[in-house]
């Protein structure tokens, strides 16, 4: 079965677009609690529109207090990773245990309303917790980074290691995005998920290549050693973790019955219509980052 073609993009959507991509760079650019602060806003408005999803289904998470402890991760995260030596011994605990004890902080608000909470409460508060909490500080650990050796043929330059690679994170996002509507409007003939219609085979295959093909290309822009071959593992990577990203917000989506999950964004839908793909990704890519720094110095 052919999913329906999808609507045409509208001057609306366009200029939207290209306003949230503009004030994405200056914010990357900008880096440290600059860009701490702008992520921790996209990731409360997240929220909002998250907890307005649980409860559509009936659902009564911890939201105030959830709100409020994503916002102390994030804090956490960018105190340990972009300051200085001096603190950062202290700083890195202090965020290693904001998880843990953020999640038992959730538990116990829960157990001191009026209604008893429920598996589903917990289980919701303690997800936003993770998906719009500990997920995204991994931009911050990401952007924070300032080892030469990962970006050697632009170490003359004096550009941070950390804004080169978040910005090459970034773009094998976009270019996953639009490999996959590209190539799945054109060639798309098997659906991928019942979650998703609109969604083809095809369409995440050419969303992969256009990863694989970008990042090689970007692995031997930086000088790595082997530099296609990990640049091309980095974009396959990219492009399953924004797929699954995009899907889970898909099938929150239809699990609550609505189309999109706001409204803020004209053209786009909501906060979290725009940043799925950017969820999963930022741990992926740090992790794979770093395991692969012996390998590629």
């Amino acid at each position: 079965m052919i999913p329906p073609p999808r609507t045409r993009t509208t001057p609306q959507r366009l200029l939207s677009g290209y306003a949230a991509g503009g004030f994405g760079l200056l914010v990357v650019g900008l880096g440290g609690w600059w860009f701490t602060a702008a992520l921790g806003v996209m990731v409360h408005l997240g929220l909002l529109e998250y907890f307005r999803l649980a409860q559509f289904k009936g659902i009564r998470p911890a939201s105030k207090t959830t709100l409020v402890l994503v916002q102390l991760l994030l804090i956490t995260t960018q105190w340990a990773h972009g300051g200085d030596a001096a603190g950062v011994g202290f700083a890195a605990d202090l965020a290693a245990a904001v998880l843990p004890i953020s999640g038992a902080l959730i538990c116990g608000w829960l157990l001191l309303q009026p209604l008893t909470g429920s598996i589903a409460d917990i289980a919701a508060s303690i997800f936003a917790l993770f998906y719009l909490g500990f997920l995204p500080s991994y931009w911050i650990r990401l952007r924070d980074l300032t080892d030469p050796a990962l970006t050697p043929r632009l170490a003359h330059l004096g550009l941070s290691s950390g804004m080169v690679l978040m910005l090459m994170a970034c773009l094998l996002i976009v270019a996953t995005d639009i490999g996959s509507y590209v190539l799945g409007r054109r060639y798309g003939r098997r659906p991928l998920s019942p979650i998703s219609p609109g969604k083809t085979l095809e369409g995440a295959l050419g969303g992969l290549g256009c990863a694989v093909l970008l990042g090689a290309g970007f692995g031997v822009l930086l000088g790595w050693h082997g530099g296609w071959a990990a640049g091309g593992l980095l974009g396959a990577v990219v492009a399953l973790f924004a797929l699954v990203g995009d899907l889970t917000e898909s099938m929150m989506k239809r699990d609550a019955g609505v189309k999109d999950s706001g409204d803020l964004l004209p053209g786009h839908g909501g906060i979290l219509d725009r940043i799925d793909s950017y969820l999963f990704t930022p741990a992926a890519f740090y992790t794979v980052v770093t395991l692969l720094e012996p390998l590629i110095r």
